[in-house]
C-alpha cells in the first residue's frame, strides 16, 4: 500500500501564515501537520511507501523537510507543476498525478495533508480490512447545519454503508460530515482514472477530495469509519491556527471544541 498525502494547496485562506509556507508545515503543539501524519502512517506495516504530492512554489520547502524526517518508508516528494492558486491540478487531478507518477497498481491510503487530528490511521485501515479491503471514508457526526456544508455529508446505513454522499451540500441530507482521508483498494484506481477523464474540464469535479468518494458511492459500496470521540480539525484561517495551539490540551481533553 502506498500512502499519498496531498499538499499541493495554496491555504489562501490563512494568509499571511502560508504566504511562504505550505499549510502542511504549519505547526501545531510542537509539530507539522506533516509530521503528524507520518507519524501515524509509521504505524501501519501495510504501507511502504509514502508520497507527497506539491505544487511547484513550495516544492523546494517539501524536498528540504522530507531530509529531517526519520521515516522506515520510502519517502517520494513530487512536484505538480503549479505555480499558481489559478492553475492548480485539483486534489483529485493530484492524485491522479501521484498514481501516474508512480505508476501505482497497489492499495492507496489518501490524505489531505493540512489538518489537526488525533485518531489512529492504523485503526482506519483496520477498518478496511474488517470491511473485505472496500473502499472507506472516515467521518464523525455534526449538529451545526453550516459546519455540515463545508465539507462532504454521508447518509449512513448497516455497518457504517455509505447510502449517499455529497460534497459541499447547500441543504445537508444527513449528519455524518466526511474528512479528507480515503482508502482504496488497488482495483479502484482505474475507476479514479476513468473519473478524472470523464471530468477533465470540470475544475469543480477534481478540486476537492471528497468528489470522487460521493461519485462512487452511487455505483460500489463505501464504508465510513467513525472516529468519535477522536477529533478532526481543518484549520481553515489564521484565527483558528492561534486558537488550536492555544487550546491543544484543552481540545484534547474534550474541554474546547473547534471545528
Amino acid at each position: 500500500m502506498k500512502a499519498i498525502i496531498l499538499c499541493a494547496g495554496y491555504g489562501t485562506r490563512l494568509y499571511p501564515l502560508t504566504k511562504n509556507t505550505p499549510k502542511a508545515l504549519l505547526k501545531v503543539d510542537g509539530k507539522t501537520l506533516l509530521d503528524l501524519l507520518i507519524d501515524n502512517i509509521e504505524k501501519i506495516d501495510a504501507i511502504n511507501e509514502i508520497v507527497i504530492v506539491s505544487n511547484a512554489k513550495f516544492y523546494d520547502k517539501f524536498v528540504s523537510h522530507a531530509a529531517t524526517l526519520k521515516s522506515s518508508k520510502k519517502v517520494t516528494i513530487l512536484n505538480d507543476g503549479s505555480i499558481y492558486p489559478d492553475d492548480m491540478l485539483g486534489a483529485i487531478g493530484d492524485l491522479k498525478f501521484a498514481l501516474n507518477m508512480t505508476r501505482c497498481k497497489e492499495d492507496i491510503m489518501v490524505l489531505a495533508g493540512d489538518n489537526w487530528f488525533d485518531f489512529s490511521l492504523k485503526d482506519f485501515y483496520n477498518f478496511y480490512l474488517a470491511h473485505g479491503k472496500r473502499n472507506v471514508v472516515f467521518g464523525q457526526t455534526k449538529t451545526d447545519p453550516e459546519l455540515l456544508k463545508k465539507g462532504g455529508v454521508a447518509n449512513l446505513g448497516e455497518h457504517g454503508r455509505v447510502l449517499s454522499m455529497e460534497e459541499k451540500p447547500s441543504e445537508p441530507q444527513g449528519n455524518f460530515a466526511v474528512g479528507p482521508f480515503y482508502i482504496y483498494n488497488a482495483s479502484t484506481i482505474k475507476t479514479i482514472y476513468k473519473y478524472v477523464s470523464e471530468n477533465e474540464f470540470n475544475k469543480v469535479a477534481i478540486d476537492a477530495p471528497g468528489r470522487f468518494p460521493a461519485w462512487l458511492s452511487k455505483r460500489e459500496p463505501i464504508y465510513a469509519y467513525d472516529i468519535a470521540p477522536k477529533h478532526f480539525i481543518d484549520i481553515g484561517t489564521p484565527e483558528a491556527y492561534y486558537t488550536i495551539n492555544d487550546k491543544i490540551e484543552e481540545i484534547k481533553a474534550d474541554k474546547f471544541i473547534l471545528d
